[in-house]
C-alpha cells in the first residue's frame, strides 16, 4: 500500500526556543514542518497574526504564544488574538512560558541538567516565571558546560547564560517526552490534540473555543 503523502505545517513563533519545541511537537505526531516565520517576539507575532490567519484559510498553520501574564488564562487571549480562525489555523497559547512544557517532564529535564529531580515542580503551569527557575536549575547543575551555558555571568546584565536556547533546542529534539510532559500540562496536550487533529486532514479551528 502506497504511503500517505506528509502534512507540512507552516509555524510562527516568538522565538528560537519555541521553534524547537514546535518542530519537535510536529514530527512527535507525524507532521512536517513547512517553513517558521517570527522568531522576533511576541509583538511581532502580534502584528502579524491576521495574514497567519489569512494564509490558513488554505493551508496548515501552527502559531505559538506565551500567555505569560497577558491573561489568567489562555481563551481571553486567543479571543483577542484570532476572534474569527481560519478552518486550517491552530493557535496555541503556553501556560505561562513554553519552557512549562520542557519543565513538564520533569525526570528528562533532571537528567539532562544533571540535578535531582526533586528539584523540578510537579505542577510547571503554576511556575509563576518558566524561564528563572530553568536558570536556577542549571546553576546546581554538575555539569560545568550546563553552567556555563545557560547561566548569565555576573555582570553581563542578561536573564539567561550566552547558550541557553541552545541547550533547551537540543533537550526538545533529543531528549524531551512530548507525551510525557503533556500528562504535567494541560496547555501542552490540548496542542497535541489540535496537532494530530492537523495531519489527519481534519479541520482545526473552532470560533473562540478551547477545547
Amino acid at each position: 500500500m502506497r504511503a500517505s503523502s506528509p502534512v507540512f505545517i507552516s509555524a510562527a513563533v516568538e522565538g528560537l526556543v519555541d521553534e524547537g519545541v514546535i518542530r519537535r511537537l510536529v514530527r512527535h505526531v507525524g507532521g512536517e514542518i513547512h517553513r517558521v516565520y517570527g522568531r522576533n517576539g511576541k509583538a511581532h507575532l502580534r502584528q502579524r497574526i491576521h495574514g497567519y490567519n489569512q494564509a490558513a484559510r488554505i493551508s496548515p498553520w501552527i502559531v505559538l504564544v506565551d500567555l505569560n501574564r497577558d491573561a489568567d488564562c489562555p481563551p481571553p487571549l486567543v479571543a483577542e488574538w484570532v476572534p474569527d480562525p481560519s478552518p486550517h489555523m491552530c493557535f496555541r497559547v503556553a501556560v505561562r512560558e513554553v519552557e512549562s512544557w520542557l519543565l513538564a517532564d520533569g525526570e528528562a529535564i533532571a537528567r539532562f541538567l544533571r540535578v535531582p529531580v526533586k528539584r523540578v515542580p510537579h505542577a510547571p503551569e503554576l511556575i509563576d516565571d518558566p524561564k528563572r527557575l530553568l536558570v536556577e536549575l542549571a546553576e546546581h547543575s554538575r555539569r560545568r558546560e550546563i553552567r556555563e551555558d545557560m547561566v548569565p555571568r555576573p555582570g553581563s546584565g542578561r536573564t539567561t547564560g550566552p547558550a541557553y536556547a541552545s541547550r533547551l533546542i537540543e533537550f526538545a529534539e533529543g531528549y524531551w517526552r512530548p507525551r510525557v510532559a503533556a500528562k504535567s500540562s494541560d496547555s501542552l496536550r490540548r496542542c497535541l490534540q489540535r496537532l494530530r487533529q492537523m495531519v489527519r486532514h481534519r479541520p482545526l479551528a473552532e470560533k473562540r473555543s478551547w477545547t
